[in-house]
């Protein structure tokens, strides 16, 4: 580096100044290289021990760090043969869906009404929205269920889909919200002048707009959804109904832990939403700064 900066300063014009300056300045952030290179591997590990064991055979005793030797194919073939896993991405795919339109319709529609009329009624909405954000859905887990076992939504797919986005609609809501506020209230008016109902406004003015944010929707609540356990486990109490995460439960008993074949089975589950999110990433960060710029 310092043989680099020396044959920069022998060189003459305004652009030697200009690379002169900006290896000064990719020295002086040394440090945020180094903190985004601990954070990357702080994340990644979880990922390298969940694929090494799934590696492994079940006799295998060794460090989860250790990675085997040799490799261990049979994890997946157990879990692929025993079928379970399709069942569980299934009512995993089915469950999602539902709850990310529910929300996704829901949630757009009230945060249009919220972010356009600026009344203490809808102030107070808004706080009471925030408020539930606030609360534990694990604390009001016996309410609920024995709410739902009296309209028999006990192990069905529309109980899961009411629950979920219920705990879902208030973030969802806020996330619009702050977004819809950023988009100037003059496309709503000469919409208007050219005789526009509120519908027509907020279908082809508002809803266009939306795309950012609602990619921000899909992967946050999906992933939340998708890896939902606590109330899977009480709701969803039939065989064919087990979603991802009670399949994976399946490998622990009071026998015994088939820890490789659980890890398989997560490193199946875990692919969709993998494929999900390169997919959609480029919109999920701009939804992000999007949704951010006003509150």
């Amino acid at each position: 580096m310092d043989k680099l900066l020396h044959r920069k300063k022998n060189q003459v014009g305004p652009y030697s100044d200009f690379a002169e300056e900006r290896i000064k300045f990719r020295l002086k952030d040394w440090w945020k290289y180094v903190l985004a290179l601990a954070l990357l591997f702080i994340y990644l590990f979880p990922f390298y021990v969940i694929i090494n064991v799934s590696l492994k055979t079940f006799e295998d005793t060794t460090s989860r760090i250790h990675f085997p030797d040799p490799i261990y194919w049979g994890n997946f073939e157990k879990v692929i043969q025993a079928g379970d896993i399709f069942n569980g991405i299934k009512n995993c795919l089915i469950i999602t869906v539902f709850v990310l339109l529910v929300e996704i319709v829901i949630g757009c529609m009230a945060a249009y009404a919220l972010a356009r009329n600026q009344t203490k009624f809808n102030e107070l909405v808004r706080n009471l929205i925030m408020s539930v954000m606030m609360i534990t859905p694990l604390t009001i887990l016996v309410g609920v269920y024995s709410t739902m076992s009296k309209i028999h939504a006990t192990s069905t797919y529309w109980g899961m889909v009411l629950v979920l986005s219920a705990f879902g609609l208030p973030l969802v809501i806020m996330l619009y919200t702050n977004f819809i506020s950023s988009i100037p209230v003059a496309l709503d008016e000469a919409a208007a002048i050219d005789g526009a109902s509120n519908f027509q406004v907020f279908f082809h003015v508002i809803l266009p707009q939306l795309k950012t944010v609602t990619v921000t929707v899909i992967i946050l609540q999906g992933v939340g959804v998708w890896n939902e356990y606590t109330y899977a486990y009480y709701f969803l109490q039939k065989t064919e109904m087990r979603t991802i995460t009670l399949v994976i439960k399946t490998f622990f008993s009071a026998v015994s832990n088939d820890y490789g074949a659980a890890a398989a089975t997560a490193v199946i589950g875990m692919l969709p939403l993998i494929i999900v999110y390169l997919c959609l990433q480029k919109y999920f960060i701009q939804g992000q700064i999007d949704s951010a710029i006003k509150s």
